[in-house]
Formats: structure tokens, C-alpha cells, sequence
């Protein structure tokens, strides 16, 4: 029987042709492609405005000051990785992906504009007090972030809120640099430490308030602050009936993990007042849930919370301030669609306005004086100027026509020669279906013997060869493929793998060609669970470039991860034991380059993380050196001793030292500069175009 001579001639093939399934049919199919048609086919525009842009070499660009960024302020993004992975001695910092590029420019400018909206809402609608936010350290407690927002936000008394010891122990720390009105929010389960140290804050002249969360918690607020002789300021968190369904609404409503209840809240009042101390309550806490997806669902839970508010003042209270938690969402997937939790429908002046709008009509009916209004929205603060790059290292072939495997009928069961009769007669046809189901009644038949022990490797793999043959030339092929990147999805974006939070993932290059291929993400880990096959737009693969050289040399493939900046980084662990990613700052400067780096820092190296395990690193190398030496002295063919034993500690120490990730450098002489290009490099911030001094550390096991 003759061979099936179709299978080299794949029927569908993408060659010229320039209509590709996953191009929006909103996008022109002409063969010329531009970055404005990539920015639409990721929707950069929707999630990414006004801080991302393709620009016009077909890269990112960052616009560090939003809507006032002028055109010369733009930072290319490639330009910002290039500077930072280039070795030290061609002008770079050495650092190793994957990468954090942080952006205080950015941060900034979401403070300015979050308070810019609070302030217009005011003074539009005559509301008679001010907005005085907070920012919850929880979705990000980075040292600089905090510091850079109590710098940032002194001038209109931008505060912090804390859920923690150690995050009020942060919080403190920073707010005696900041405004002294600002408020610091103490939220979170307490005991008598967390409640001292909130007490204690008060005397070092800080605008603590003690939120309480559970009943329990006044008793321990009374005793210590007499004990201290402090007149403390208390808030109080209310369990409010208002909720919005999803995922990030189940954490409010009356069945909420925090505050209380309107029964419990009227015994607080009690005994507030049985002990005279009624005036110290003074602020209304309450959370609708996170990613509020609409002005309507926040108008309602905001003019609830308002009644409590007036009702709480009835009571004898001296109110001062609502806080409305958290909840401002951000557009993730650029849709503007209230429907999902990654994406909302209105913008942040719409979110103030409906606060404003909704505490003041309350306010107005019940004659109570307007309260300061504060809210505690971090996601919207810092999402946006921290971007996570990574790199596509090779990809998977889709269906694989082998050429060196032949399918010769000689030694196949007759069973297997009638499924290759009627696989050739569907295929002379034309008749697709049938084509599919004698492949894989073909393929299952081949299997099972492979299983009896009656057909062999090479048997199977002509088989298998033969159908990937019939499927690819029939156009049945999955067109999907799997690119292997360096990261690791636990460390790196865990609320993918733990709540299927999707994120913008764009390719920070190559914008201005035309994407041949979709793919989905696979990561470092041993485990299945590390990829990333679900992307923003309701998409399962996503649109990438070819890889050159599947990877291994040639021009690099760097992916971003946006609107990353909440959450990813405090949530992350260490599976499978890499650690977390390099970070540096970068500010808009006016010199050449466009951009300052001011902080560099090399992510966690293997002995890091080891160390976080409870392992000694230099314990290990002594151990591992000195069995290495040991084999060198017993093994006669040696040459030269001394020199295969400094070899061996110097190759031990550099596996020590680096970051647990892949290395796309191969020389000796790559990873001799890598060994040197450890430790951190730091620029004093001030000078925006200025040089600075780093200061390399080493290891020592073999000075």
C-alpha cells in the first residue's frame, strides 16, 4: 500500500497569509503591523493608560507622570533592562532576571491623583471637611515603597494602616518623618503588645487610632491606657449588610471575618461611656470588600455606614472620621466592565464623587457635621509602578513531522495494518473526521501493544510520528505552545496559582511585528501547577513572537508583568527554592538615558533561600569542598591538585552565591563577571543624573 503522501504538505499553513485566528477582527489583517495594532491586540490602551504605551520602536514605554508626562519624559522599558542585565564591565549593573522595575515616579503620581479626586469632589459638591487617606502596608511593605508614600503624601497627610506588630513597628517608624496629622490606622487582631505599642505611638506624638475588630479587644485598650495614663483614640469596625458577590466580596457582610456586629457595637458605646471615655471614640471603620466593581454597590455600603456614623454620634460619641476601607479597584483586563473581579466601571474621580456624594446626603438629613473622610486603598496606590519582567528561555514544538523516524508496516499486528488501510482511505477522501478517529484508534492500538511487549520503541514512535504527520496536514493540529520562562509562578505571581488572579503579561518588545504564535506560559518549578494558561480577555493562550534560536542564543525574549505591585511580593513563597526576583528603582531624569536607576539589588541567591530553610550555606560548602578535596587526593590522575581544588570551590561558591535561576550566559568568562557582579548597588536619589558607588560582597571561603 502506497505511502500517505499528504502528510509534508500541511494544509493550513500560516506562510502569507495574515489572517491569524488570534488577531481582533477590530485590527486591520493586512500584512504590515505596527505597535498601535499590538497595543490593541493586548489591550494596552484599556489596562495600561495612562502609565504603559507601545511607543514607536516597538517596546514599552513608561510614562512616569500619567496624563502629564511629557513626550520626552517617556522611559523605554527595554532601555531600563538593558542598563540593568548588562555586565558591569559594558556599563550595567550585572543583575539577574527575573526583575522587579519599580517606579516611584508612577507611585507618586497615583497618590497625587487619588487625592486630587477627593479634593475636586469636595469642593464641587460643598462638602464642609477633607479626604485624608491611608495606605495598608499590607499589599506591599517594601521599605521604600512605605518611606517614598509618607514622603510623597506629607503634604496633604497621607497616613499609613497597619495589621500587624511588625507592621505597626514599620508604620511608626516612617510616620515620625511624616506629616504629624497623618493617621496610622492600627486594624487586625490584638493583643496587649499590639494595643501597647499603638498607646505608645500616641506619645511619641503619632495620629494613632486603635480600630477595634472583636469585642474583646476595649477591655485591654482600657486597662493599658490607664496604665500608661494615655488617652487613647479608638475606631470601631462594623460588620455593614452591605456586600458585592465574587470572590473579593465574601470577605465582607455580616458574615464577615472582621468587626462588629450592631449588637456588639451598642455594648462598646455602653461601656465606653460607664468608664467616661465616650470621646475617645472617634472613627467608623468598615470594608465593602476589595475590587468594588461599581459606584452603585459603594453609593449603597458608604450611605449605610453613613446612618451608623450619625447614629454613633446620637449616641454620645465624638465622631470624626469615616473610613471606608478599602475596595477602589483597578482595570486589569481594560474592560471597564463592572462584571468580573478584574476589572471595574468607573474611574477614580467617579469612586470619590460617589463618597463624597453619598456621606454627605446622609450627613445632611441627620444635621451632623461632615467627617474627614479617609479610605485605605492600597491596590490602586501601588499596582501600577511595579512591573515584573521575565524571560521566554525556549518553547515547545507543536506537532513535531519527524524525519529521521520512519512508519514501515513490516512487524505490525494485522489489527494495526486495517487501521492504516482505513486511516490511508479516509485521507484519499478527504474526510476529516474519519482521519481523526483512525489516528487514534491507530495510536491506542500501538499503545497497548507497546504495553503487551509486542511492538517496540522504534515501532511506536513510527506510529506516533505518522499520526502527528496526519494531524498537522489535516489542520487538526493545537496551535498552542508551551513557552518555558524563568520564573517561578509561586514566588513571582502566587495569586495566579491561589485565587486565579489574572495580570496583564505582555511581550516588552517586538511590538512593531506581527505575533506568529499563541503560547502559554510554563515556569521553572517541578510542578504542575506552575504555568500560566489563563490570560485577561478571557484568553487561554496568549499571542507571542517565535523564539530565535528556540531560545538558546540570538536576540532574547522579555515578557512584562503589569499592575503587579499589590500583594505578589509579601504573598510570595520559596517552592521549589527560588527565591525572589532582583529589584530596582528608577526615576524619570532629564540626562540622556531618560532615567536614573538608584537602587539596584540582586534577587535572593541559592544560599538565601536555603538559609530562610533553616540550612547553613557555609556549613554546606565546607562539607561539599572538603568532600571534593578528599576525592581529589584519593584519585591519582590528577594533575595539577591545587588547581582542581581551587575549580571546585570557586564553581561551589558561585552556585551558592547565584540566584537560583537559569543563567542565559554559557562562557566561563560570563560567569566569572557574574560572580563579580554580586552584592548591591546604591545611588543617593537626590543627584537625579549623577554617578554613585557600589560595593560588591563576596563570599570569603577561599581569599
Amino acid at each position: 500500500m502506497p505511502a500517505l503522501a499528504f502528510v509534508d504538505t500541511p494544509i493550513d499553513t500560516f506562510s502569507g497569509d495574515c489572517s491569524a485566528v488570534f488577531v481582533p477582527s477590530s485590527i486591520d489583517g493586512s500584512c504590515h503591523w505596527s505597535p498601535s495594532l499590538s497595543s490593541s491586540l493586548y489591550r494596552i490602551e484599556g489596562w495600561g493608560a495612562p502609565y504603559f504605551a507601545a511607543n514607536s520602536s516597538g517596546n514599552i514605554s513608561v510614562r512616569p507622570h500619567g496624563s502629564n508626562t511629557l513626550p520626552h519624559q517617556d522611559i523605554d522599558l527595554m532601555k531600563v533592562v538593558k542598563k540593568v542585565t548588562d555586565p558591569k564591565i559594558s556599563g550595567g549593573l550585572g543583575l539577574q532576571l527575573p526583575l522587579i522595575v519599580r517606579f516611584p515616579d508612577v507611585l507618586k503620581n497615583r497618590l497625587q491623583c487619588l487625592q486630587s479626586a477627593f479634593d475636586y469632589a469636595i469642593q464641587t459638591q460643598g462638602y464642609g471637611s477633607h479626604y485624608q487617606g491611608v495606605y495598608p502596608v499590607k499589599c506591599n511593605q517594601d521599605r521604600f515603597i512605605i518611606e517614598d508614600i509618607v514622603e510623597f503624601g506629607s503634604s496633604f497627610r497621607f497616613g499609613l494602616e497597619a495589621g500587624s506588630k511588625p507592621e505597626i513597628l514599620l508604620a511608626m517608624s516612617c510616620l515620625c518623618k511624616g506629616n504629624t496629622e497623618a493617621f496610622l490606622v492600627c486594624n487586625g487582631f490584638k493583643d496587649s503588645e499590639y494595643i501597647s505599642l499603638a498607646l505608645f505611638g500616641r506619645k511619641l506624638e503619632l495620629n494613632t487610632v486603635i480600630v477595634l475588630e472583636q469585642e474583646e479587644e476595649l477591655d485591654l485598650v482600657i486597662d493599658l491606657s490607664r496604665k500608661m495614663n494615655v488617652r487613647p483614640v479608638i475606631g470601631l469596625r462594623a460588620k455593614l449588610r452591605t456586600k458585592h458577590s465574587g470572590h473579593f466580596g465574601s470577605t465582607s457582610g455580616e458574615k464577615g471575618k472582621f468587626g462588629l456586629t450592631t449588637i456588639q457595637i451598642v455594648r462598646v458605646v455602653r461601656k465606653l461611656r460607664e468608664v467616661g471615655m465616650l470621646d475617645c471614640l472617634q472613627l467608623l471603620h468598615f470594608h465593602i470588600g476589595s475590587q468594588i466593581p461599581s459606584t452603585a454597590l459603594l453609593s449603597d455600603g458608604v450611605a449605610e455606614a453613613a446612618q451608623l456614623y450619625c447614629e454613633l454620634i446620637r449616641l454620645g460619641a465624638h465622631m470624626k472620621v469615616i473610613d471606608i476601607g478599602g475596595g477602589l479597584g483597578i482595570d486589569y483586563d481594560g474592560s471597564k466592565s463592572g462584571e468580573s473581579d478584574l476589572s471595574v466601571a468607573y474611574s477614580l474621580e467617579e469612586y470619590a464623587a460617589a463618597v463624597v456624594a453619598s456621606v454627605r446626603f446622609v450627613c445632611d438629613q441627620k444635621s451632623v457635621k461632615h467627617p474627614v473622610i479617609c479610605s485605605e486603598s492600597g491596590r490602586a496606590i501601588v499596582s501600577h509602578h511595579s512591573v515584573l519582567i521575565f524571560e521566554a528561555v525556549s518553547a515547545g514544538k507543536q506537532h513535531e513531522t519527524p524525519t529521521d523516524v520512519q512508519f514501515m508496516l513490516e512487524g505490525y499486528s494485522e489489527e494495526v495494518r486495517n487501521d492504516y488501510e482505513n486511516l490511508y482511505g479516509a485521507a484519499m477522501r478527504g474526510d476529516r473526521e474519519s482521519c481523526l478517529l483512525y489516528v487514534d484508534q491507530l495510536k491506542q492500538r500501538c499503545v497497548e501493544g507497546f504495553k503487551e511487549g509486542s511492538l517496540g520503541i522504534e515501532q511506536l514512535a513510527g506510529v506516533d510520528g505518522l499520526c502527528e504527520s496526519v494531524i498537522k496536514a489535516i489542520g487538526a493540529a493545537d496551535p498552542v505552545l508551551t513557552y518555558n520562562v524563568n520564573l517561578s509562578v509561586f514566588t513571582s505571581i502566587p495569586d495566579f496559582w491561589g485565587i486565579d488572579q489574572l495580570f496583564p503579561i505582555v511581550p516588552i518588545h517586538k511590538l512593531d511585528q506581527r505575533p506568529v504564535a499563541r503560547g502559554i506560559l510554563s515556569d521553572l518549578t517541578c510542578d504542575s501547577d506552575g504555568k500560566i494558561n489563563k490570560f485577561i480577555g478571557g484568553e487561554s493562550s496568549l499571542p507571542l513572537h517565535e523564539l530565535d534560536n528556540n531560545g538558546c542564543s540570538g536576540d532574547r525574549y522579555y515578557l512584562g508583568m503589569f499592575l503587579g505591585g499589590a500583594y505578589e511580593e509579601a504573598l510570595g513563597g520559596v517552592h521549589n527554592l527560588f527565591g525572589g526576583p532582583s529589584v530596582v528603582r528608577v526615576l524619570q531624569s532629564d540626562g540622556p538615558h531618560g532615567f536614573a536607576v538608584t537602587r539596584a539589588v540582586m534577587g535572593q541567591s541559592s544560599a538565601d533561600v536555603l538559609r530562610a530553610m533553616q540550612h547553613e550555606p557555609e556549613l554546606m560548602f565546607q562539607t561539599l569542598k572538603h568532600r571534593a578535596e578528599e576525592q581529589m587526593n584519593n584519585n591519582k590522575a590528577c594533575g595539577d591538585i591545587g588547581k582542581e581544588k581551587l575549580v571546585a570551590a570557586s564553581c561551589l561558591a558561585r552556585s551558592f552565591n547565584n540566584m537560583p535561576y537559569l543563567s542565559m550566559e554559557t562562557s566561563a568568562d560570563a560567569l566569572t563577571a557574574a560572580i563579580n557582579n554580586l552584592g548591591v548597588y546604591y545611588r543617593d536619589e537626590a543627584p537625579a543624573g549623577g554617578g554613585g558607588k557600589g560595593e560588591d560582597e563576596k563570599w570569603s571561603y577561599f581569599d
